[in-house]
């Protein structure tokens, strides 16, 4: 696995984006982008466009979504369970 950080993600010519599930407001959600190439997915936080960015192989990114996608969303009237 391969990984890594840039000081500032703004300095990266990407075009970011992110979930249509954030808010108009666009305040609490990431940004993704995928570097020239393909092999390198980049991640900000979206209220700190000029703050730092992780840098991941796509195996590691590939597997973070897989890992994303096998956990169970929450229904309406679970009850709240804290690990």
């Amino acid at each position: 696995m391969r990984y890594g950080c840039v000081r500032n993600a703004a300095e990266l010519t990407v075009r970011w984006s992110r979930s249509s599930h954030s808010g108009p407001n666009g305040g609490q959600c990431v940004e993704t982008a995928t570097l020239p190439g393909g092999e390198i997915a980049a991640v900000r936080d979206s209220k700190r466009p000029h703050g730092p960015a992780l840098l991941f192989d796509r195996r590691a990114w590939t597997a973070f979504l897989r890992s994303l996608r096998r956990i169970r969303r929450p229904r309406p009237n679970d009850p709240l369970v804290c690990p």
